[in-house]
């Protein structure tokens, strides 16, 4: 990695970049159960909180729709952010921290991405602005911190103007004021319904915002147009004057503008401290204050969150050969998981496989939240078996967007999700416990799992393929089956490789007769696959409404699909003579510099038995795009059938870097694995590897299941810890610590010459298999393990 654009600490905690134009839309996230929020090297910010259902404190400058977190996220002058403006006062000159709005060259810049923190150092104009931002455990609310030094020999006097938009809150009502008895500006707002009934729902929402000050300012301005006047915000005409002019906002747009002036001697340095966030009233502004502005509130809660941050740090510590995968894998893939099992996105109502696969990723790091959530998730089942578009976590909490299209595909992730936790935890106890659903009928959760499979066996046609409906895993594939027939070659592969699953787990339970019969529902389907969708050298996409097949060689766009392909390999319906076919079409049709594409070519306009998939970008999303989820399914099938190498290929591609020329063309830190990274690599170069920015994305589960169980080959069962390792050919070592049922391992593989299967050793003698049992919690083992050279 080039030092001179981006590094990282000697622990891995902290990336540090060194640019805000390299990479312009890098950045960072910290969110706890109540809030996120997602800032950019450059000082923009996306922030939401939870009352119950999302909303914003910082808002956009028009009238934004409600709606997730948009990909590839464009940033303007007036997007919401956090900023710092500095005038020196003999010459009149400015800059502004992180960088924007002013855009001044700096001499200095660092973005500090650390797990717990975010931060940023500038110097210009002999002055160094360091800004820091943590967040509570519990609560929402910013604490920012801002220093500034003189770093000339001489005293200077300077200006300071932290700049706080609070952006277009609402056209029915919204004001701000100074509130000297607050010392801060407090912004006020309706939010804007037209139902009688939604007043109620509205009634306790928090329409505040505040920017609260420890030290008084000597002046401030809460009126979005007075502070900006006619320079704009690279040049506001506020800061023109001497002092800012003490508006208000009167059903205008509000802001958050102070000043404090500083006459700093040589190397003295000035801090300030803020909060910024959401309230009810004056009483929740005034107890977020007693809380947290202070010196001792700030590093309270700053060793708190860390505190908190450190509880994901997972049960996997590597050493290979790749130093930057080492730091990945170490210290923020673990975090993502985390993040993602911890507040389900963020949302009341998850998608079921999103909700399942997320918290299959808590199994390796707080096993307990994924137990609960397979409780929740079963407790929701319909009737007839089928498992819901979306599970609902709040009171009140109703299906929304995408969860009022029907899919066909969520009863699959119960065993697949299942298979996972069972691994890792043993716990086959959770099978009996009962489950009383939300229709008033109670079974437990392993007949809650058979009828999810009696289900998904029983939706499919005469043909014995898989119904789509409105959609699969693959959403956008909305007009394949909106007419009642239509069918998904993933899904109906991916439905025998469920059913397959739960027979195993059928077996261990003992009931052979149903294991028996989930086989032989794998078996029909797998069947069907193949007498109906095998093209020759891969598996189909599926077959429309109108009986036309697609994700064939025939199709000029949309011809090859990913997951078929891995699903085929996983349920077993391609054979190994199939299996040499499809490989070498993925790698020449879908491999790219950046990763494995969802599909190739990609669509350059709308097919209406396809859907609107067809009609995103090309290159873009689910349009033929490295659509991570979609690449790590594949990863996690080649390790199955030990494809060594183009596992790792695949997997390794996922993390930008470490090249210099890589992170600029992803535009993205290593702190986390997005859900998409552009495709279209042919037709569109320029932009192809350049990703989304969004961190909310089933991948990471599965990426840290294919490091855990799949490269290190640590993959526990119902007698223990099978050791399995799948190094790349190009490494001949590796070190691991891995936690596991409460133990310790502590594991050294290498290649030998001298064997032929793997061969574990502990306290020097062999074990008879490569399986460590009796495992005893609290103790640690050492283990040295010898594989194939």
């Amino acid at each position: 990695m080039a030092d001179t654009l981006l590094r990282s600490t000697e622990d891995g905690d902290r990336y540090e970049l060194l640019s805000p134009t390299a990479m312009p839309k890098a950045g960072g996230f910290l969110w706890n159960q109540k809030m996120m929020i997602q800032i950019t090297c450059r000082g923009y910010a996306t922030a939401q909180f939870m009352q119950p259902e999302p909303a914003k404190y910082a808002y956009a400058p028009n009238l934004e729709a409600k709606t997730f977190m948009q990909p590839e996220q464009n940033y303007y002058a007036h997007h919401p952010g956090r900023f710092v403006y500095v005038k020196d006062e003999e010459t009149g000159q400015l800059f502004s921290a992180p960088y924007e709005p002013i855009r001044a060259p700096l001499d200095r810049f660092v973005f500090s991405v650390g797990k717990s923190d975010v931060g940023w150092t500038v110097e210009h104009l002999g002055i160094r602005v360091e800004m820091t931002l943590v967040i509570p455990t519990h609560d929402v609310v910013e604490l920012w911190s801002v220093k500034v030094t003189n770093l000339t020999g001489r005293p200077r006097r300077v200006s300071v103007y932290p700049y706080f938009p609070f952006g277009y809150m609402s056209w029915m009502n919204q004001e701000a004021e100074w509130r000297p008895d607050l010392n801060g500006i407090v912004g006020s707002s309706i939010t804007p319904y037209q139902k009688a009934a939604d007043y109620f729902k509205n009634k306790y929402l928090k329409d505040k915002s505040y920017f609260l000050c420890e030290t008084p300012p000597v002046s401030w301005e809460a009126m979005q147009q007075a502070f900006e006047g006619e320079g704009g915000l690279h040049a506001p005409s506020s800061l023109q004057h001497q002092e800012l002019g003490r508006s208000d906002a009167r059903y205008e747009t509000p802001v958050a503008a102070v000043q404090y002036r500083a006459e700093l001697k040589t190397d003295e340095q000035r801090e300030y401290r803020f909060l910024f966030g959401p309230a009810y009233d004056d009483a929740e502004i005034r107890a977020v204050r007693d809380k947290y502005l202070s010196k001792e509130g700030f590093a309270q809660t700053a060793a708190e969150y860390a505190a908190y941050i450190a509880k994901g740090r997972g049960c996997l510590q590597i050493e290979t050969p790749d130093k930057h995968v080492n730091n990945f894998v170490n210290n923020w893939l673990p975090r993502q998981c985390y993040y993602h099992g911890d507040v389900n996105r963020l949302t009341t109502d998850p998608q079921t496989r999103n909700y399942l696969q997320d918290n299959m990723g808590m199994s390796y790091i707080k096993p307990e939240v994924a137990r609960k959530a397979f409780l929740i998730a079963v407790s929701q089942q319909e009737k007839d078996g089928a498992m819901p578009d979306g599970i609902l976590l709040a009171e009140g909490a109703e299906l929304k967007y995408i969860n009022q299209i029907p899919h066909t595909d969520h009863c699959i992730w119960l065993p697949v999700t299942l298979e996972a936790y069972l691994a890792e935890t043993g716990d086959y106890a959770l099978l009996q416990e009962q489950v009383k659903g939300i229709h008033g009928d109670t079974y437990t959760v392993f007949e809650r799992f058979s009828r999810a499979m009696d289900w998904l066996l029983s939706a499919r046609d005469e043909r014995g393929l898989s119904y789509i409906a409105q959609g699969d895993w693959c959403d956008p594939l909305n007009m394949v089956g909106y007419k009642g027939k239509g069918v998904s070659g993933w899904q109906t592969v991916a439905a025998a490789f469920a059913a397959k699953l739960w027979a195993d787990v059928c077996e261990h339970e003992g009931k052979t007769d149903l294991a028996a019969h989930f086989r032989a529902g794998a078996k029909a389907v797998n069947d069907a696959a193949n007498a109906h969708l095998w093209d020759g050298d891969w598996f189909a996409r599926g077959i429309t409404d109108d009986n036309v097949i697609f994700g064939v060689k025939k199709d000029k766009e949309g011809r090859i699909w990913l997951n078929p392909q891995t699903w085929s390999i996983l349920s077993g319906a391609a054979s190994n003579e199939q299996i040499a076919r499809m490989l070498p079409q993925v790698d020449s049709q879908l491999s790219t510099p950046y990763g494995t594409v969802m599909f190739g070519p990609p669509y350059s306009g709308m097919r209406e038995d396809v859907g609107r998939v067809t009609q995103k970008y090309p290159g873009s999303a689910e349009n033929a795009s490295v659509y991570n989820h979609a690449a790590v399914f594949y990863v996690h099938s080649l390790y199955s059938i030990g494809e060594t190498d183009r596992a790792y290929d695949v997997l390794r591609k996922m993390i930008p870097g470490p090249s210099e020329e890589d992170y600029v063309q992803r535009g993205q830190l290593p702190v986390y694995i997005p859900n998409y990274y552009r495709g279209a690599y042919q037709q569109y170069p320029r932009t192809a590897g350049r990703s989304s920015q969004l961190f909310n994305t089933g991948t990471v589960s599965w990426v840290y299941r294919s490091f855990i169980e799949g490269m290190c080959g640590l993959r526990g069962d119902s007698k223990g810890l099978r050791i399995e390792p799948q190094l790349p050919s190009s490494w001949d070592a590796i070190k691991v610590t891995r936690l596991f049922r409460g133990a310790t391992f502590v594991i050294d593989i290498r290649r030998a010459a001298d064997v032929k299967e793997v061969v574990v050793k502990h306290e020097g003698k062999a074990l008879p298999e490569a399986r460590f049992t009796n495992i005893r919690q609290g103790e640690t083992y050492e283990l040295s393990v010898s594989i194939p050279k």
